[in-house]
């Protein structure tokens, strides 16, 4: 054996034994009774915090929770969680789940459970915490705004099944352009993909929106066959590389796209997160879609189960992800602490990272930094205050949307003229919304003119749904969202902006 393999050898060796004495130490001589088990899970846990964020430990119990969560023996409350600076954060609500429906948003901090601090759990132990059986109440506490000075509150969710589809909304924006919002990339999201694109050729759809916002991704193979609709046989979507040689892999389209020559728009915000981005960055670096919204989440790695001795498994990072035109997509997270690796989701990383340009098959400029960057950026919309979550708990949302609702008319006429009369939602929603909150929940509930707005909208959102159903308030987002006009109002010039010559300022910020 050559000395350098010895030594390294020895080194581990060494190691090993340096760890073998802790424990030994803690054994005799700690006050309080521990067992090994709980130390080396803490200590594999400590292991692989140290790799990479992502990667992560899920005990046999954990896992049998998993299980029965999977088989749809138990339920949860619809949220999926990040963890950011050490708390577990709300990435994504899923539509008209339970925590919908209580105001939880995205950017939420978990920090109760049931009264009990989960600080220090990771992820995936926390989100089964969130598990229980139908019916069942789930109470969390709940931090939101700056760390340094929250606003806490706590809402009691009732564990119920819920309709989880992976595409939500597919409708025509007018007479040309169609619209369809992904979710997330799991269960049978390519079908329901390739349904929903067959129905907006059938309404003759000339254009599209691919939504992919707060989609926090899923699985590669619907990621490559989601894509593949969009782009010719033989395409790169993306290409994965590690430590392995069987890691090393290039994903590409098996055939034409369906649509592969329609006009494409893609949406994106910091929020959209590993497959999602992946997609997104194939269909910017083969100049097949223009990106409108905010940089993505930037997480984009290869994982895989390893099952051990003792029946519990490691989730491990494997393998990078890389766009077609060589950007990795994982914002940077060697080299710098954890905090800093988190503060920067959704945003550029470190200035090193954001250096180096990459070119689209049209000779394009784009970089890398962590996450994919829009063509066009629309800025946030107005935050909503932690007094909405406690009200929408509360029922005062709906009370007030139910009542205005039934004051409407349902007729076709009447659903039209809603859609766009803002002066309405205001005068008739936001005084008795208001009113409510300051008196049954004793804030002074101070708004502005863009919360003001935001609110009407929400509310108003409602009251169609109330009136005129699940349509009529899928037809009242996508007519009010801003992000969606911005997208229609960019496809004159599509083809101009996807040119290298092509300027791309973003639009007068304001609300979304």
């Amino acid at each position: 054996m050559p000395s350098a393999a010895r030594s390294q050898q020895r080194a581990a060796y060494e190691e090993l034994q340096t760890f073998s004495g802790v424990l030994n130490h803690i054994r005799t001589n700690y006050p309080d009774s521990v067992s090994y088990s709980e130390l080396v899970a803490a200590a594999i846990r400590g292991v692989l915090r140290s790799l990479d964020p992502h990667s992560y430990y899920v005990s046999r119990a954990d896992e049998t929770k998993r299980n029965a969560l999977e088989r749809g023996e138990l339920y949860t409350v619809g949220i999926a969680l990040e963890d950011v600076e050490g708390a577990p954060t709300v990435l994504t609500v899923a539509p008209r789940s339970p925590a919908a429906k209580g105001g939880v948003l995205p950017g939420d901090r978990i920090v109760l459970v049931n009264d009990t601090a989960i600080a220090g759990l990771d992820i995936p132990t926390v989100e089964l915490r969130l598990a229980g059986e139908k019916g069942s109440k789930v109470r969390l506490g709940v931090e939101r705004g700056p760390r340094l000075d929250p606003d806490p509150f706590s809402v009691t969710l009732k564990r119920n099944p819920f309709e989880i589809r992976s595409v939500s909304i597919v409708r025509m924006v007018d007479s040309i352009t169609g619209y369809i919002r992904l979710e997330e990339f799991m269960g049978k999201a390519t079908d329901e993909m390739h349904d929903g694109l067959g129905k907006l050729r059938g309404w003759h759809a000339k254009r599209i929106i691919l939504d992919l916002r707060s989609n926090p991704g899923g699985e590669v193979v619907s990621a490559v066959d989601i894509a593949g609709e969009f782009l010719q046989k033989n395409s790169v979507v993306f290409r994965t590389r590690g430590r392995k040689r069987d890691t090393d892999t290039t994903y590409i389209t098996r055939h034409d796209g369906d649509f592969r020559d329609i006009p494409l728009v893609v949406l994106i915000d910091e929020r959209s997160a590993s497959a999602a981005e992946a997609v997104a960055a194939s269909l910017q670096d083969h100049d097949r879609a223009l990106l409108i919204g905010r940089r993505s989440f930037g997480k984009a790695l290869m994982q895989t189960d390893f099952l051990l001795p003792s029946g519990d498994y490691i989730h491990l990072t494997v393998g990078h992800v890389i766009s077609p035109s060589g950007r990795v997509i994982q914002r940077r997270y060697q080299g710098i602490s954890y905090e800093q690796y988190l503060s920067f989701a959704g945003k550029s990383g470190a200035a090193q990272d954001t250096t180096t340009i990459y070119k689209t098959d049209a000779g394009r400029a784009v970089r890398g930094g962590g996450g994919i960057a829009p063509d066009i950026v629309v800025p946030l919309a107005a935050p909503l205050p932690v007094w909405w979550s406690a009200a929408a708990d509360s029922g005062f949302d709906d009370a007030v949307s139910d009542s205005v609702a039934q004051t409407l008319a349902a007729t076709p006429a009447a659903r039209a003229a809603w859609l766009t009369a803002e002066d309405d939602w205001r005068a008739k929603l936001l005084p008795p919304f208001l009113t409510r909150v300051r008196t049954r929940l004793g804030v002074p509930a101070a708004t502005d003119s863009l919360l003001d707005r935001r609110l009407a909208r929400i509310l108003a959102a409602r009251t169609a749904e109330v009136r005129w159903g699940p349509e009529g308030r899928e037809e009242f987002l996508i007519r009010n969202d801003r992000t969606i006009r911005v997208a229609v109002e960019q496809f004159p010039r599509l083809r101009e902006l996807l040119t290298p010559s092509a300027a791309t300022p973003a639009p007068k910020p304001g609300p979304n």
